[in-house]
């Protein structure tokens, strides 16, 4: 008997917005390319950020300022790389799950995630204090080098991912 998370998997799998994805020669590299411009606007926007922390870059503009501008960008093309994301999970999610890199992908996103939460309730508490020195506190700088440090992870495991997939038509 399948188990609820695989009956779910096979759900998605089975379906027919999955096999359309499976099945046409434009729909999966379409796809894959708003996926991979998405990210590139996720992690662009986010390195923003993470060199202001460490002191490398806008230098003059404070944190919470340069925050306001850049997150609305980030989260909008979190959304959009998330959507096609499940997407392309959706075409061969059996084999996605077979592959460490995906696994591995999905759990930097989520650390990438945590990181961010931690900052908001940790570090960034106390942000009048210091946002517009030109370099914060240790505890902001070592919030912003994890998370450069793991979103280069992410982009690098999306990158295997396709390289270690068994073949996928």
């Amino acid at each position: 008997m399948m188990s609820l998370f695989q009956q779910l998997i096979a759900f998605f799998e089975d379906s027919s917005i999955a096999d359309a994805i499976r099945e046409n020669d434009l729909l999966f590299p379409l796809i894959e390319s708003v996926h991979v411009v998405a990210i590139c606007l996720v992690v662009g926007s986010i390195l923003v950020l993470d060199l202001r922390l460490l002191g490398f870059a806008s230098l003059d503009r404070p944190v919470g300022r340069l925050t306001s501008a850049v997150l609305p960008l980030t989260w909008s093309a979190f959304v959009v790389a998330a959507c096609s994301g499940f997407l392309l999970f959706m075409s061969h999610a059996t084999k996605y799950l077979a592959n460490g890199y995906f696994i591995t992908k999905m759990a930097l996103i989520g650390a990438a995630g945590l990181n961010m939460i931690v900052f908001h309730a940790v570090a960034a508490r106390d942000l009048p204090k210091w946002e517009a020195r030109r370099l914060p506190p240790p505890r902001v700088r070592v919030a912003g080098a994890l998370s450069v440090l793991l979103w280069i992870a992410v982009v690098a495991c999306g990158r295997w991912i396709g390289f270690t997939m068994e073949e996928l038509q």
